[in-house]
């Protein structure tokens, strides 16, 4: 096990008309980015999820002919559309210096209070995965919802929603498809696209 602790590597990426605050647990290791923004690596399905649910295109946010991401469409995209991007963990210990989120151990915790004070509109918390969903609700002592749920959470004197997503890993085995429709559904109910 690695006693090495390990700092997020980048701000939080809140745009001012952001409603949706996504959490992730933490990046990859730098070995595995193909961009310097987060959901780096390109074999992890959130930017070919976005790509399907909004561009019907999974190929939409991947620059031609490489293996990597458009930062610069991505962020764009992210600031048209409202929706902020962070970590649940802003401190880590890789216990086998691979990017499993079972072997993670959270140094320091994200301040979420702090965050949703610099994004006064947003409304939806969205977590994707089971470890950013325990590390979020912890001091809230409230049991994560079961993929696709949500839970209303106490923050800042109103309630947040905070909705459990399955993770975007290609560990988590399930077909882009289905998991492109619990994203869906969650940025239809935070009014990010229209109800078909």
């Amino acid at each position: 096990m690695s006693n090495n602790v390990e700092h997020h590597p980048w701000p939080p990426f809140l745009p001012a008309n952001a409603r949706v605050l996504l959490l992730g647990s933490f990046p990859p290791p730098r070995t595995r980015w193909s961009m310097d923004f987060y959901y780096p690596n390109i074999s992890n399905d959130f930017w070919k999820m976005a790509g399907l649910i909004f561009f019907d295109d999974p190929a939409h946010f991947i620059i031609k002919g490489e293996k990597a991401f458009d930062r610069t469409k991505i962020e764009a995209f992210l600031n048209e559309k409202g929706i902020a991007l962070y970590d649940a963990a802003t401190a880590v210990r890789r216990k086998k210096g691979n990017a499993s989120d079972l072997h993670l151990e959270i140094v320091e915790p994200t301040n979420i209070p702090r965050l949703l004070r610099q994004i006064p509109h947003c409304h939806t918390i969205a977590v994707t995965g089971e470890k950013s969903a325990l590390t979020v609700l912890a001091p809230y002592d409230i049991a994560p919802p079961p993929i696709g749920g949500s839970v209303a959470v106490p923050l800042l004197g109103n309630r947040v929603k905070l909705y459990r997503m399955p993770s975007t890993s290609r560990a988590y085995p399930i077909a882009l498809e289905k998991k492109a429709s619990f994203y869906r559904q969650l940025f239809i109910e935070a009014g990010i696209i229209a109800a078909q």
